[in-house]
């Protein structure tokens, strides 16, 4: 017996080292690409020395002798830092994600490849500027140059997900950058998806219904909806009782409620303390580990620009200068819509036109699958625009019998010049320079917000359809594309795009929020991103003479939701402080607990407060509970509670009160019968999943920001060491926006957030301040992943510095790059 025990221990101590072993070889190799940022390198491609100043945040500070050399080494940094989510994008980008991840993500690819998207950038890298192909081209050889490193010096293939995914790493091309600001444009479009499940609700609701479920944003001058069933003779019957796919993060293309967001404001120097202007700016996007921000400073011959770019891209694309700084939001500009082709019933290969059937433009594409035999599909392109797969945006239930759907979108340009757009805000050293700038930008459409020495603005950037007067929907609704009336004249003219300048009050912005109400043609959008933020920021910017970066700061971590404060009087009017008392344990005093606590809170969805959780847990059982009998499969498509609905039903607004009967029932329900029973809900549902002690609650732990590796980060064990899990404050409708998930066993996870912030004061430039979510490295070993994901979830900062000394002061490494003789 002592003998076996013996060998079984020496047999235990030798699995133990052997694992030991294993896993810090397994670190060895994956260390190998920590990048060393105390290095010297002498390259091909460069005219003079840069120099690569990281300071103790590890941003680099690039100064070298001309702009190209500058874009060079920001190629350089990037592909040292964000190499795998480069190559991510790039292959989302190509439509070639299959050949690393196999069959799951074939209908990504698949997408991709009839959009078209890549040879849409090779064709638009022929039509730039000879200035910005050479801008494009110093970025791309700063990138290769990096690749060439790692294989010279054995650096681990350059980030460790390498090894997982042994794929070739092609040399970066200067279509590779157009391609990725593509991407970046359809992963904050919604407009067509909107469109599609309009046209869903319509086919099963009457007009002042669809109203009611799906507003437009309060204002006056909103022409009349048409009738989807309509503009067609015939529809499928919509039978669809599948629930949403649940989406995958390597899939470009986020639900409507995903897409770009953001906020931006800006104080002429009448409203500012110091009198110098100042301009605050946080986009939204998915949250993600690494975030899809990098912060950087380029010592460009025009004077240094700091702030935020996106790995693969060359520029800042928000941030600031010594003379301007310029801040991004989304400006849901509807330059999206679905054309319905009727096909020609001896030749599916042609399509109506205005002057009679004509060929679908058609060509094979070979996708390769990992493991899988390859598959060929038949991209189809008709004059307006790529033909969709009928599965997308569930369009299969709206598209009639020998129809197809088309895409028109302004992104799908093949002479797209928004390269040109970026290298010139770098240049522009006043709102007028940049508002010329901003004439070449094409897709993503955005607000501009600027903020120069003297004043303030915003432009919004980015091509705007021109439309028939005589439109079937004024592009609302899909519509037949055969009818020369419904398809696009070409585009508005950039001067035409809203503008404001230097306004009276002093302050101007956008959270998304519609911005002006013209007439059609020449309005803007029928669908916006926010009618609740827009409230706050109103409040918090009045409530001030004069504002300093400390108040704009305040403002961009403001927590408090409007949305409640005006939604639970509303909801809560015949339910708080009436009837009798309950006997304690019993459903009825739970439910007076929790309106208890309710009536006593101020709104603020604070991370440590539990009133937050239960206010939207009870909003999303309301919501749910008036739309399920009305809307049934389709009711799950609605996965956040909207705002103005609600209101719209317990106001009665144009009758909309039916709602709260329950239609598959004897009785008639009213307002407060389903308000009092989704409580109910709501405490079920808390009480099974966070307890039903209520002042115990926290929000955060429900509101939990999940930055998740978009490809490891469901792998088991290795989850722990990619993915940054933290409690948040904020919520869908807060100035610090933390769009909830929705759906799932915990729907209020954090997950679409800013993932930058950027507080400028051009009266004290080296003040200003910003942060990302995570950190600037991609490598999940390296110390600077996540150094930034605390700082951001207390909402610190850290200084934006065009000062090149007080980096060198605490650098953490400074990189030499040295031209090759």
């Amino acid at each position: 017996m002592a003998r076996l025990f013996r060998w079984l221990l020496r047999i235990f101590t030798a699995m133990v080292l052997l694992a030991g072993l294993s896993l810090g070889l397994i670190y060895w190799i994956a260390s190998r690409s920590l990048p060393d940022y105390n290095a010297r390198f002498t390259l091909a491609g460069i005219s003079g020395p840069v120099e690569i100043i990281r300071d103790n945040a590890d941003v680099p500070h690039i100064l070298g002798a001309s702009d190209n050399d500058v874009l060079f080494a920001l190629g350089f940094v990037h592909a040292q830092d964000r190499l795998w989510q480069m190559m991510l994008l790039r292959r989302t980008a190509q439509g070639r994600l299959s050949e690393v991840f196999g069959k799951r993500t074939l209908k990504t690819d698949e997408l991709m490849r009839r959009l078209d998207i890549y040879r849409l950038a090779l064709s638009s890298a022929k039509h730039l500027a000879p200035e910005t192909q050479m801008a494009l081209q110093a970025y791309a050889n700063g990138v290769n140059a990096w690749l060439e490193t790692v294989n010279q010096q054995a650096l681990g293939r350059g980030a460790p997900e390498f090894f997982i995914f042994n794929n070739e790493i092609a040399p970066w091309q200067p279509a590779d950058s157009i391609a990725l600001e593509k991407l970046r444009a359809l992963k904050m479009s919604s407009q067509a998806e909107y469109e599609v499940l309009l046209a869903q609700v319509s086919l099963l609701l009457p007009p002042e219904r669809v109203r009611d479920i799906m507003p437009e944003a309060p204002g006056a001058g909103v022409a009349e909806l048409p009738e989807y069933s309509a503009l067609f003779d015939t529809l499928p019957e919509y039978a669809s009782t599948s629930p949403p796919p649940a989406p995958d993060p390597l899939f470009p293309l986020p639900p409507t409620p995903f897409a770009g967001a953001s906020n931006a404001w800006a104080a002429a120097p009448s409203r500012s303390a110091t009198g110098a202007t100042l301009l605050a700016n946080d986009p939204h996007s998915l949250l993600s580990a690494p975030a899809p921000w990098y912060l950087a400073h380029l010592g460009l011959s025009s004077g240094g620009v700091i702030g935020a770019t996106i790995p693969g891209i060359p520029g800042i694309l928000a941030g600031r200068s010594d003379n301007l700084g310029w801040g991004i939001t989304t400006a849901f500009v509807d330059d999206q819509d679905i054309l319905i082709e009727k096909l020609n019933p001896a030749n599916n290969n042609e399509v109506l036109t205005p002057d009679g059937y004509k060929p679908l433009k058609t060509r094979q594409s070979i996708i390769r699958i990992k493991g899988e035999p390859a598959e060929t599909i038949i991209l189809k392109w008709s004059e307006n625009g790529p033909i969709l797969p009928r599965d997308l945006f569930g369009l299969s239930a709206i598209i009639p019998k020998g129809h197809v759907a088309a895409l028109a979108w302004t992104a799908l340009d093949p002479a797209d010049s928004s390269m040109t757009y970026i290298q010139k805000i770098m240049q522009a050293k006043s709102i007028e320079e940049a508002i010329s700038a901003g004439a070449f930008h094409v897709a993503p459409a955005q607000n501009l917000v600027l903020a120069d020495k003297n004043g303030i603005a915003m432009k919004t950037i980015g091509r705007i359809p021109r439309r028939a007067d005589a439109s079937q929907s004024q592009g609302r609704l899909p519509q037949p594309g055969w009818l020369e009336d419904n398809r696009w004249q070409g585009m508005l003219n950039y001067s035409s795009n809203p503008e404001f300048l230097s306004p009276v009050g002093g302050i101007l912005g956008n959270t998304n929020n519609k911005m002006l109400d013209r007439p059609f043609p020449l309005n803007v959008s029928f669908h916006w991103g926010d009618t609740q933020r827009v409230q706050r920021w109103r409040k918090l910017m009045q409530n001030r003479e004069v504002h300093t970066r400390d108040s704009f700061v305040e403002a961009q971590l403001d927590t408090v939701s409007f949305t409640a404060r005006s939604l639970l009087p509303l909801v809560a009017r015949n339910l708080w402080f009436t009837g009798d008392a309950a006997p304690a344990g019993t459903p009825e005093r739970l439910r007076q607990r929790a309106l208890k606590m309710l009536a006593d809170w101020n709104g603020e969805m604070d991370e440590h407060m539990p009133e937050p959780l239960i206010y939207a847990a009870w909003m999303r059982a309301l919501q749910d509970r008036l739309i399920r009998d009305e809307l049934g499969p389709i009711a799950r498509r609605f996965t956040h509670v909207e705002p103005v609905f609600i209101e719209r039903v317990f106001r009665d607004i144009d009758g909309a009160s039916r709602w709260c009967d329950v239609i598959q029932s004897a009785p008639v329900e009213s307002c407060t019968d389903i308000a009092r029973l989704s409580l109910d809900d709501a405490l079920i549902w808390i009480g099974e999943n966070y307890g039903k002690n209520l002042e115990a609650l926290r929000w955060g732990d429900a509101h939990i920001a999940t930055q998740d590796h978009n490809a490891l980060g469901s792998v088991p064990v290795l989850k722990y060491f990619v993915n940054i899990h933290q409690s948040t404050s904020g919520g869908d409708n807060t100035l610090m926006r933390g769009l909830t998930s929705g759906s799932g066993p915990m729907p209020f996870l954090n997950v679409h957030a800013a993932a930058y912030r950027g507080v400028y004061d051009l009266g004290d430039p080296d003040s200003s301040l910003f942060v990302i979510s995570t950190g600037q490295s991609g490598h999940f070993l390296s110390r600077y992943y996540d150094n930034m994901s605390d700082l951001w979830r207390r909402g610190e900062y850290i200084p934006m510095s065009l000062d090149p000394e007080l980096a060198r002061a605490a650098a953490v490494g400074i990189t030499h790059l040295v031209p090759a003789k």
